[in-house]
């Protein structure tokens, strides 16, 4: 009777480990440590570029996909929403070396002055940084001297990234809408 009982117990106990065991087998998360992902000391990266808004060319970056008929008479273009692929390069100049590309959107999202919601990734394409993202998701004040952005994130050697962008526009063409903004963005990263 006492092997029986011991039988037992044993595959009672066997049973409930093997229960808990599939039941944590399964969970969606876990914790890590930043030594078992290789993490080393946060760097502070510093990156400077110009930014070239073209929306008026034979070839624009930049296009209109959303307005309203009311955008035409607002003095703060309020509701109109562009697309991009800008170009980014080392200096203000139209040909110069092109270091990225700023991928998203932009909306003006402001009645009363010229605001934009910006939501873009700098995908950079030249250097240590090729193939890596920053991604940005702020206002942008445009007619204000200098604006200031949050780096919400990143990939490649810009993952867990975080920090700022100020921007200064170096030249617009009010007519065209065309634009050279200058860049200087901060990181934090591992």
């Amino acid at each position: 009777m006492a092997k029986i009982y011991l039988k037992t117990q044993f595959i009672i106990t066997i049973f409930f480990f093997h229960t808990l065991t599939t039941i944590q087998s399964k969970s969606f998360s876990r914790n890590l440590s930043k030594k078992s992902l290789d993490f080393k000391k946060e760097k502070l990266t510093h990156l400077h570029f110009y930014f070239h808004d073209i929306v008026t060319a034979r070839h624009p970056t930049a296009i209109k996909v959303a307005s309203s008929p009311t955008t035409n008479t607002s003095t703060s273009f309020f509701d109109l929403l562009m697309m991009m692929d800008d170009p980014l390069t080392l200096t203000p100049e139209p040909g110069s070396k092109v270091v990225g590309r700023a991928q998203g959107i932009y909306a003006s999202a402001d009645l009363k002055e010229v605001g934009f919601l910006m939501v873009l990734n700098y995908c950079f394409t030249e250097g240590k940084y090729s193939g890596s993202t920053l991604s940005i998701l702020g206002r942008n004040a445009a007619l204000t001297s200098v604006r200031e952005m949050p780096i919400v994130g990143g990939s490649g050697l810009f993952r867990f990234a975080r920090g700022y962008a100020q921007a200064k526009t170096h030249s617009i063409d009010f007519k065209t809408r065309n634009a050279v903004v200058e860049y200087n963005v901060f990181i934090l990263h591992y």
